[in-house]
């Protein structure tokens, strides 16, 4: 059975609709999926109306918090089939939301003052209707103003110029609301994310022990960057601390090259009996 378990719409900074990302799911032959947008769930609840009409696939709402540790570690972390309706989890919601929008009025600052680059109030209002706004929907704007030809670009020459102050979600507050509303907590691409260094053993070590003392659940071992080895590596590491194993793409559409449903560098198939996640989210 095919899965993937971390992939993002275009309610953050994926380029694919939920109703999009479905229909490429289906092509895809995946069977389980989840949907991961960065700090909202608004992807989510809409595809949790309309999947009820694909009885062949099943699906798992998620989200994706992006968090710092008490020891300053910073790490995103997956919250899968949770209840939307806890007040903890709500609250995690609005805080990653007001967070994320002090970044993002930081960023435009910043861009005017370092590099005169301007907005007008109708493209303002244009990123604020996006759910959860980042920096390839500025980059883009950045791009029709004829200033860069890629986001790549555009996020490398100016908005990574512009240094903003952390907002980040207090990671234990992160996993308490997901372990609050009856969902499971994981650590996201531990080992680092598409574009990041690698984080080196001890580093890796003293970061797990610190989220499982905060109560996650699960680790994310079969990721599209990494390597069999590594995979295995994480794989160990997960049942020596009795979390469960999960694995993702962190497919972006077109905004990342990474093919939905890559569970590991080389591209080999990952049967779903090595990914327990799966019991612990209920799905057989």
């Amino acid at each position: 059975m095919k899965i993937d378990l971390h992939m993002h719409s275009t309610a953050s900074d994926g380029t694919d609709s939920p109703e999009e990302l479905l229909k490429n799911i289906i092509e895809s032959g995946i069977k389980v999926f989840a949907l991961t947008d960065h700090d909202t769930i608004t992807g989510a609840l809409t595809l949790s109306r309309i999947i009820q009409l694909q009885d062949s696939i099943k699906f798992i709402k998620g989200i994706e918090f992006s968090c710092i540790t008490a020891n300053h570690h910073k790490c995103h972390i997956l919250g899968l089939n949770y209840d939307e309706s806890n007040s903890d989890f709500q609250e995690a919601l609005k805080t990653g939301d007001k967070l994320r929008h002090e970044k993002f009025y930081r960023r435009i600052e910043l861009l005017r003052d370092k590099f005169s680059i301007t907005f007008t109030d109708d493209e303002i209002n244009e990123l604020l209707r996006i759910p959860s706004v980042g920096k390839p929907h500025i980059a883009r704007l950045i791009i029709k103003k004829g200033l860069a030809d890629t986001i790549t670009e555009a996020i490398e020459r100016y908005i990574d110029q512009c240094r903003t102050p952390n907002s980040r979600l207090n990671a234990e507050l992160a996993v308490n609301a997901i372990n609050s509303s009856g969902g499971i907590a994981v650590w996201a691409h531990p080992l680092g994310g598409e574009g990041e260094s690698e984080l080196p053993e001890d580093k890796f070590r003293a970061a797990l022990s610190e989220l499982i003392s905060y109560g996650v659940k699960g680790l994310e071992c079969y990721y599209s960057k990494y390597n069999l080895d590594t995979c295995g590596h994480l794989a160990e590491a997960a049942a020596q601390n009795k979390l469960y194993i999960s694995g993702g793409s962190d497919y972006h559409g077109r905004n990342k090259n990474i093919p939905i449903g890559k569970l590991n560098a080389e591209n080999i198939y990952i049967d779903s009996q090595r990914l327990n996640i799966l019991e612990g989210v209920k799905i057989n």
